[in-house]
């Protein structure tokens, strides 16, 4: 564990965003994908969750790689930097897609698909950033991924 870091708001949405990117290109893929192929809506959700972390995972390794890491190297710090912020965000993002009454039937044509989608992200950034801003302060989460930044 890295040692305790002054933290900042900034520090945290940051990082939240990064993650946020991941998640929002995983999550957004599963739900057209899971759709498109008029999935069960709750494979659609599992598809969704696992292209989240797959596509956020992979973001920062990306970024580690670039830095010298070995493969196994950079998966380590991505599951330490990035576990708890991409489980949180699932949960908020779908929890909110899945409680917008019809959203997950209304197709890719339509606007409350669309819309739900991008407000379920909107919440899931507001609820993740504090969860983030704890994690940094205390050395752990996207904390690990700053010493291999240039």
């Amino acid at each position: 564990m890295l040692e305790p870091v002054k933290t900042t708001w900034s520090m945290a949405a940051q990082a939240t965003l990064h993650c946020l990117t991941g998640c929002a290109i995983g999550e957004v893929l599963g739900m057209v994908i899971g759709t498109a192929l008029g999935l069960h809506n709750a494979a659609t959700v599992v598809l969704s969750i696992v292209l989240a972390f797959v596509f956020g995972y992979g973001l920062t390794m990306r970024g580690v790689l670039k830095a010298g890491l070995t493969f196994r190297q950079a998966f380590g710090v991505a599951l330490a930097a990035d576990t708890v912020s991409i489980t949180v965000m699932e949960i908020i993002d779908n929890a909110v897609v899945v409680a917008v009454p019809g959203a997950m039937d209304a197709g890719l044509t339509s606007l409350l698909f669309w819309a739900s989608l991008a407000f379920s992200l909107v919440v899931a950034f507001v609820v993740t950033t504090p969860v983030n801003y704890w994690m940094i302060g205390r050395g752990k989460g996207h904390a690990v991924v700053h010493q291999y930044h240039h």
